[in-house]
């Protein structure tokens, strides 16, 4: 690539001149090799920088320490990562989550599109791409050199992170230490353990190759790199989700009228809390997941590098990346229907969660089997080229230019980002979960006889199909940027530094979902997944698929269905669509935001004694002025449809409206660095600096969304909106930095440093209560309105308003249009304080309810972002590596401390929207190394503490998600059989550690997921 970091100015130059080409050691010198070399690389660059810069640096051509690079930095102090599927992908620095990181490449701002769809939660089918975040697990690290994590501010490196900025640098032909044809080639043997559980017939074992090849003439002029990488990994995973938590006062609980307990008073509740006003939460659902999965990477980059004189070196360079992701899931679902027979609380506070569950149906309902095919392509390209002039003695001049393109597209065989098929078997008499483990513990009781086949046997005639969705979500991000970087040597070790940058970027995002009707939820043709699609069915157990987590398993659990979503959604699809019923879009997402950025800096660098220790001192300031065009094709909804009891679905007209919204802001970003060498082995460091991060794309979209209400609004739920704001300020922070790092012996140190970061600007949210495009309530219980003549006449019978009794009585209403005729076919069906369930789901299907001119207004709950909230983080940070002796053995440890004072109240009302910091966590990691006799091996923990994700999760519930305490315990052995090739063995996650993430309670799990070992057998060769 054209550019890489000069750690010693600070700023981000061109490639420094290269050593002499085959210059071979001398017979006194100690060669170091292996992880030892790498470790000491890294102390290099940390030692000679000025600010806080670490550092985590390949030991030889295509030997970078980790098989991921996210993997590689969580080693890092103060660095820590989040994993997809077991493999990091994103970096949190300092508290601060992958948005507020910027990444380059050889100072190069990169572009980057990510939509999350493959390998999350209930919610992960519904991406959408917003962020700024890099996901590492794109690039190869076989490709790179260096990681470079700048912590500090300095005016020379490019605005966009207030964590950090991390630059990744790659090989540069010149850099070559020998002349002529030079690289490597590598092959691994990717064992994954997850596979062990598998169903279809994918591999076990998987590939990875790679190579590099490096050329220069023998006057060091010319030269060419080439890198190409491919790697797969099929992996496969069971875990368990809550689709939502209800968050009730307990007064709110025990009121029959909310549908949580029976009017009669029969539900037996244990261990209720003392106080009415206690904050309760309440699964909508349990479910079981299994997933099969792939991931494909390809690699490429190519280098090309001209000097014709000493003083002048042009460098033109290319870079590919693609990345796809699949996985095919499917879920073991029971949905509660309500009201409950049994309830037990846990004695948490603030927080109570009925942690046991049971219902008894009135009839039967069904046990779901949804199934989801979800599928992302990544790629991005960026080619660029650089021409660096030493024009004279004491100045140089750098021209850079690079063009870059990120997208992340749908990619499975239906062009989805997920396609989703809803189907089950209507045979289930009771149900039961059990959360006291912290795991879902499901238990149920089948009765086949009244809506199966018969047979006393959950098997495929069963099955009824019920609901198809897709969901299509894309996101785009092309840069374009050019730069100038100008050095001066003043003399006197007195350096002058300035530059100017032009940089603009585009970002288009979309999504479409759409929805069809099969069989309907209350699934109104049992058979007909057999009839269609029979033959894409396989029968299997979903809870034996679990190693870790102990799920139900009752006899009528181990039956499970299992299909490719796509080829289900094609059998079905065009059989309902005959029967007139049609593929209905849901929502349609197009955003477009323009960002021009001109900057320029200054910087001066003194280097020099105070009392006769040495100094060096770094003072500049960066301005950048941002232009924002936000652009937004909206599609207009035209109705709201009530579907069934708590089941909305928005409907969109043909018609479309561009909104566009301009925005900007200016910027001045003072910085600096002040090093001093206490001692010949101490080393003490002050920093100051101000840094900024752009908003979220999402908070910068202008058009205006509409959101379906959780339950009828005549029984709480609430419609909810969103707006966004392209006049939002950048966040920015102010930082201080204070550090000692004693160096006391070859390849060891020990360093201790505190950092404190106040940080403005952040983005809160606005509401208010308004209506949005005329659309009606049809379950508003208004007087005079259909749902308020059922809701009236429930009460006058002494019936409970629930979701369900309000909607049958409606839609029975609607239907024959006399109100005492409705009455008369609810109450024929109304026993034992309930309706029958057979009669409830044939209702469901028959009927949805439209809404009229009678009906009110929605009262939309609309959020709109502002710049509204400050926090202060601060923490302290200690590293250390040490090797004893000569003995060949190491050790190698980290700690960070984060504190802020913005957090999450667990405790808080769910009528209060919150803000607090995502990401901020405690992290350590140790490594134990021996590095001898031609062995290099290593065993490293890292941890990271438990960590806020996600704020006001589940609508008006409001709902925290927190990732539990991880940590994953790894190991790498190699030996060189020759100085040229080298067998090695790794090991990651060794301990099978899983993924479990949380709402207000430890026990309100969200998602649980296994997560097995991956090794990996490997053999070089370097020539």
């Amino acid at each position: 690539m054209a550019q890489t970091t000069d750690a010693d100015s600070g700023a981000q130059a061109t490639p420094a001149a290269a050593a002499t080409p085959g210059q071979d050691a001398t017979d006194n010198e100690i060669v170091v090799t292996g992880i030892r070399a790498s470790l000491d690389k890294a102390i290099d660059i940390k030692r000679n920088s000025n600010g806080v810069v670490d550092a985590i640096s390949a030991e030889d051509i295509g030997k970078f320490p980790d098989n991921n690079l996210a993997e590689s930095l969580q080693r890092i102090t103060g660095v820590s990562i989040d994993r997809t599927n077991g493999e990091g992908s994103e970096v949190t620095v300092r508290g601060f989550g992958p948005s507020f990181n910027l990444v380059t490449l050889n100072g190069r701002q990169l572009p980057t599109a990510n939509v999350a769809t493959v390998g999350g939660d209930q919610n992960a089918d519904y991406s959408s791409g917003t962020g700024r975040s890099f996901n590492f697990a794109n690039l190869a690290s076989e490709g790179v050199q260096t990681l470079e994590v700048y912590k500090t501010a300095r005016a020379a490196v490019p605005s966009g992170g207030i964590g950090a900025t991390i630059n990744i640098i790659t090989r540069h032909p010149l850099d070559a230490t020998k002349s002529g044809l030079s690289g490597s080639v590598a092959a691994k043997a990717l064992y994954d353990t997850s596979m062990d559980r598998r169903v279809s017939d994918r591999s076990k074992i998987t590939p990875e190759l790679s190579g590099f090849v490096n050329y220069t003439d023998p006057e060091n002029r010319f030269g060419v790199a080439l890198f190409g990488a491919y790697q797969k990994r099929n992996y496969a995973t069971a875990s368990a989700t809550s689709n939502a938590w209800n968050i009730r006062t307990y007064s709110q609980f025990i009121d029959p009228a909310n549908g949580f307990v029976k009017s009669d008073g029969t539900t037996q509740i244990e261990n209720a809390p003392s106080d009415p006003n206690t904050l309760v939460a309440v699964p909508n659902d349990s479910r079981y997941d299994f997933s099969e999965g792939t991931r494909e990477r390809l690699n490429g980059q190519l280098v090309m590098q001209f000097r014709p004189i000493d003083s002048l070196t042009i460098t033109a360079d290319g870079l590919y990346a693609q990345n796809r992701q699949t996985e095919q899931r499917g879920d073991q679902t029971n949905w509660f229907n309500r009201p409950f027979d049994q309830v037990r609380f846990d004695a948490a506070d603030p927080v109570a969660t009925t942690v046991f569950l049971h219902e008894n149906i009135n009839g039967v309902k069904d046990e779901g089997f949804e199934q989801q095919y979800r599928a992302q392509k990544n790629k991005l390209w960026d080619v660029g080229l650089n021409v660096k002039w030493d024009f004279a003695e004491n100045m140089t001049f750098a021209l850079d230019g690079h063009i870059g393109k990120s997208t992340s597209d749908p990619d499975n065989p239906n062009g989805n980002s997920s396609t989703l098929v809803s189907i089950g078997a209507p045979v289930v008499a009771a149900q039961s979960v059990d959360y006291s483990s912290g795991f879902p513990v499901q238990d149920i009781t089948v009765n086949d006889a009244i809506k199966g086949n018969g047979n006393g046997a959950i098997d495929l005639g069963d099955l009824g199909s019920q609901v198809a969705r897709t969901v299509t979500s894309s996101q785009e991000q092309r840069i374009k940027e050019i730069r100038g970087d100008f050095g001066w040597d003043l003399g006197g070790d007195t350096k002058f530094s300035a530059g100017a940058e032009y940089r603009t970027t585009r970002m288009n995002q979309a999504r479409t979902q759409t929805q069809q009707t099969l069989g309907d939820w209350g699934i109104l043709n049992v058979g007909d997944v057999q009839q269609y699609a029979g033959d894409l069915i396989t029968t299997f157990c979903e809870v034996c698929k679990f190693k870790h987590f102990t799920p139900g398993t009752a006899q009528p659990l181990l039956t499970s269905f299992r299909a490719d979503a796509t080829k289900l959604y094609n059998a079905l699809s065009p059989v309902y669509a005959q029967m007139g019923n049609p593929v209905n879009t849901t929502n349609q997402e197009n955003n477009e935001v323009k960002e021009d950025t001109f900057a320029f800096y200054g910087q001066l660098e003194w280097n020099g004694a105070i009392a006769d220790h040495d100094a060096n001192l770094v003072i500049g300031a960066r301005y950048a002025d941002t232009r924002v065009t936000s652009t937004s094709l909206l599609a207009v909804p035209q109705a709201i449809v009530w579907l069934s009891d708590n089941d909305f679905t928005v409907q969109l007209s043909n018609d479309t409206q561009p909104v566009t919204q301009k925005g900007g802001y200016t910027a001045l970003l003072p910085a600096m660095d002040f090093k001093i060498n206490l001692t010949d082995k101490l080393v003490g460091r002050v920093s100051w600096g101000e840094t900024l991060a752009r908003p979220d794309y999402g908070n910068l979209f202008v058009a205006t969304t509409v959101g379906t209400p959780p339950r009828p609004t005549a029984n709480g739920g609430v419609a909810s909106g969103s707006t966004g704001n392209a006049n939002l300020q950048p966040l920015l922070s102010n930082n201080f930095d204070a550090s000692l790092e004693w160096y006391f012996k070859p390849s060891s140190y020990l360093s201790v440093g505190f950092f404190d970061k106040r940080v403005r600007n952040f983005v809160g949210t606005g509401q208010t209560t308004e209506p949005l495009f005329g659309l009606r309530d049809p379950s508003s219980a208004q007087p005079g309105t259909l749902s308020g003549d059922a809701f009236q006449a429930l009460r006058d019978i002494n019936v409970d308003t629930t979701d369900v009794n309000l909607f049958t009585l409606a839609a029975l209403y609607q239907n024959t249009g006399n109100l005492n005729t409705a009455l008369q076919q609810f109450q024929a069906h109304y026993s034992n304080g309930a309706l029958d369930q057979g009669f409830v789901d044939s209702t469901l299907g028959a009927y949805d309810i439209s809404p009229n001119a009678n009906d009110p207004l929605f009262q939309f709950a609309v959020s709109r972002p502002i710049n509204n909230r400050e926090a202060h983080l601060h923490g302290f940070e200690i590293a250390g590596q040490w090797f004893i002796g000569n003995t060949g053995f190491g050790v190698a440890g980290a700690y960070t401390i984060v504190r802020g004072d913005v957090g999450i109240d667990v405790g808080a009302p769910p009528s209060v929207n919150q803000f607090a910091l995502l990401g901020l966590s405690d992290t350590a990691s140790g490594t134990l190394i021996y590095e001898k006799y031609g062995i290099s091996a290593r065993l490293s923990y890292n941890w990271r503490d438990k960590y806020l994700t996600q704020t006001n999760r589940g609508g008006n519930d409001r709902n925290p998600v927190f990732v539990a305490p991880f940590g994953t315990l790894d190991m790498s052995v190699s030996y060189d059989i020759t100085p040229s090739m080298t067998v090695s063995v790794q090991g990651v996650n060794m301990t099978n550690e899983d993924l479990r993430t949380y709402g207000r309670d430890v026990n309100d799990m969200w998602f649980a997921q296994e997560l097995d070992a991956r090794y990996y057998l490997g053999l070089s060769y370097r020539f």
